[in-house]
């Protein structure tokens, strides 16, 4: 790869991102929209009000913004939103940074999706050089689908997710653990998964944006979840990392791998690699904090490639050492007031 416009870095050299506490950034969040055609009860209001296609950068300006990330070091990025591939021409997108990977300037190109979408896309996808999904379900129920989703078809959902496993892309499966909604699913959920070859990650609900329901009726610790999966599969704790958070187990019974996302029972934050860019850009250094760096100021100020990763070296400093989010009491505001969808999974 050329680095861009002075980034004169060797290949291979140790990542330049760095923050005041020492953990290095190689993996970029990149959110390309804030829309979804999902709406899912705890994750969005019902009423979603999203932003001026005006607001969001260009396909192209996300694209340079990407290529000075890779040259100061950053060696993963996963595509997010809201929902990517609702985003018009994103496989221009996905396909010049899968040439990143091609190249060996970065080592992958990951996307997380609802795959409403993914019959259609699903063998661009596996072409433009993207080879591990993201999918996020939280249930193999129809009408709980439904419900949780407010009006999705599930078998829409499993079609593109077979058609992503027939294009040979390796599948991840992201479930929102929720205490009166999908908690008595786990297991069934889990033994179809690994039925599937796919793995399956536990996450705990987050504190962000307003929605109808109250989350502390929805939270419910990894570590609760761990203890009664126990009492049906044996765990075996398992060295395999994804790049992100997770930690991860090997279930005998099945021979597929569970992973728990545990940000409020078991903070993760020391080990933190990463950051988020949003589509309107906005490089937010915390999931839990408001502090930012206006990428979009300084791209269509002009300011040249060195400038803005002088100022995205400079933020880091400003990254904090965790996060504060809590959900401990009934009525509880969100520790953030944007949305996930916002920032970008």
């Amino acid at each position: 790869m050329t680095p861009p416009d002075g980034l004169n870095i060797p290949q291979g050299a140790a990542p330049r991102l760095m923050d005041a506490f020492g953990r290095h950034i190689s993996y970029l969040r990149l959110s390309v929209t804030d829309r979804c055609d999902l709406r899912c009860v705890y994750c969005m209001s019902e009423k979603m009000r999203f932003l001026p296609r005006a607001d969001l950068l260009r396909l192209e300006e996300l694209e340079r913004l990407s290529s000075i990330f890779i040259g100061l070091g950053v060696r993963k990025i996963r595509l997010t939103g809201g929902e990517p591939l609702v985003r018009r021409d994103i496989g221009s997108l996905i396909k010049n940074l899968g040439n990143h990977v091609k190249s060996g300037a970065l080592d992958e190109l990951t996307l997380t999706t609802n795959a409403t979408l993914l019959e259609r896309h699903a063998a661009t996808l596996a072409e433009a050089g993207i080879r591990r999904l993201n999918i996020s379900l939280d249930t193999l129920e129809q009408e709980n689908f439904s419900r949780l989703t407010r009006g999705g078809d599930l078998t829409k959902i499993l079609r593109g997710i077979e058609a992503a496993k027939q294009a040979g892309l390796a599948i991840k499966i992201n479930m929102v653990a929720l205490k009166e909604d999908n908690q008595q699913e786990i297991p069934s959920l889990l033994r179809w998964a690994h039925e599937q070859n796919f793995d399956l990650t536990l996450i705990e609900i987050m504190p962000m944006g307003e929605v109808a329901e109250d989350r502390y009726d929805q939270y419910v610790p990894l570590m609760t979840v761990e203890d009664r999966l126990r009492q049906e599969f044996t765990l075996i704790e398992d060295p395999y990392k994804s790049g992100g958070p997770a930690r991860y187990y090997k279930i005998a019974e099945t021979g597929g791998r569970l992973g728990f996302i545990s940000p409020l029972s078991q903070n993760f934050c020391a080990g933190c690699n990463r950051v988020r860019l949003t589509c309107t850009g906005r490089l937010y250094l915390c999931l839990g904090h408001d502090d930012h760096l206006d990428l979009r100021i300084l791209l269509r100020e002009g300011c040249r490639d060195q400038e803005i990763a002088s100022h995205i070296i400079e933020a880091l400093n400003r990254k904090p050492q965790a996060h504060d989010f809590t959900i401990d009491r009934a009525g509880q505001a969100p520790a953030q007031g944007r949305h996930m969808s916002a920032t970008g999974g």
